[in-house]
């Protein structure tokens, strides 16, 4: 980013509405040069994986990866995105199958408590969140730890990217951060700074506390407040102002890359009776504004696919899925859900962008047509 950085830490981030110059670079390097800076992206296949954030529909996501384990055809994606729950995803999702027993563990065996802790109203007033995210902070300093920061590491100097999205509350502007960058530092304060990002990116504002980062402007230091990314992206691969057809064409890709786009949340509109209540009214007022967002991102990304070459594989969570949790974190429900990932995986069920219609009639469901 152009008026702050990491200290100690270069290319951490940039933002995510814009193209940085460091994107630039592999237009400007030979082949020979790109085979060594980016070996695992040179005359071989493309894939890229975009995780969604959906908080305990997260665990739909972490069901279908494990699905693409048990059919064989999970590849080793170059690039992997997440934004709030596939941020939590995302490190797992990037390093291979080797890690699904901890997808398995954290979306399947998690507790409302193992998450947050409620606070009082008076302090939930006085502070800056109703909850504690303190459990969950605890969760991702139990996983992410040396050895998984330098397994991060160790994929980036191949060229792979695992990119995560935050949002900056003191600009409200996407934030990117290239998290392989920061692990090949391999110092405390970069462990530190990977498990603020992913618990930032989690952090949806009011519910959980943002997260406080240093950054340093000229040499003196400041801090910004992070929050959940899907306050400005639901999902994201690219910026839109990259040609990535230049990025393919100069590093040899012998056909089109393939995308595949992981929505932990509903994209169909769907019919449940809602009561005359105020906090059931927000929630639902709430998710169906964050469904709408997640169309159009989809939407958008799509378009950029299209115009790039690059083919789409998307699987979401089916209006039919109409189970309600017991808790905000229900075990029992993340299970199912995640089963229901884990079959669209494993059957290869993926579907195309372009059935993002509107809703079909569903006569079995009352007062739906108009």
């Amino acid at each position: 980013m152009n008026e702050s950085v990491i200290p100690g830490i270069p290319n951490a981030r940039n933002w995510g509405d814009n193209l940085p110059d460091i994107y630039r670079t592999p237009l400007e390097l030979d082949i020979q040069e790109l085979e060594q800076v980016y070996p695992a992206w040179v005359d071989t296949p493309h894939s890229y994986l975009a995780l969604s954030g959906g908080g305990p529909m997260g665990a739909f996501g972490a069901g279908v990866l494990i699905g693409m384990t048990q059919k064989g055809d999970r590849p080793d994606f170059q690039i992997v995105t997440g934004i709030s729950a596939g941020a939590l995803i995302a490190p797992f999702a990037f390093l291979g199958p080797d890690y699904d027993p901890i997808l398995v563990q954290v979306f399947t065996n998690s507790h409302t408590e193992d998450i947050l802790q409620l606070r009082g109203p008076i302090s939930a007033l006085n502070l800056d969140a109703v909850t504690s995210s303190a459990p969950l902070k605890a969760q991702i300093d139990q996983v992410v730890d040396r050895d998984l920061m330098r397994a991060l590491a160790a994929e980036h100097r191949k060229g792979r990217r695992l990119l995560i999205g935050t949002t900056n509350l003191d600009t409200e502007r996407p934030v990117t951060w290239n998290l392989g960058a920061i692990a090949v530092v391999d110092t405390p304060e970069a462990l530190a700074l990977i498990r603020n990002i992913l618990l930032a990116s989690a952090s949806i504002p009011g519910a959980f506390p943002p997260v406080q980062i240093e950054v340093h402007v000229n040499g003196v230091p400041y801090d910004e407040l992070h929050a959940d990314g899907g306050m400005t992206n639901t999902i994201f691969l690219y910026p839109s102002q990259m040609d990535w057809d230049l990025y393919t064409e100069k590093l040899r890709v012998p056909k089109a890359p393939r995308l595949y786009l992981i929505q932990n949340m509903y994209v169909e509109p769907s019919w449940r009776p809602m009561e005359r209540k105020t906090l059931p009214i927000a929630i639902r007022g709430f998710m169906s504004m964050l469904r709408s967002q997640g169309v159009g991102d989809l939407q958008r990304i799509s378009t950029l696919a299209e115009r790039d070459g690059i083919n789409i594989r998307l699987a979401y969570i089916p209006s039919s899925f109409i189970e309600e949790p017991e808790e905000i974190f229900d075990p029992e429900w993340m299970t199912r859900l995640f089963e229901l990932g884990r079959e669209i995986g494993s059957e290869g069920a993926w579907k195309s962008p372009s059935l993002l219609l509107p809703a079909t009639e569903h006569p079995s469901r009352p007062h739906e047509k108009l």
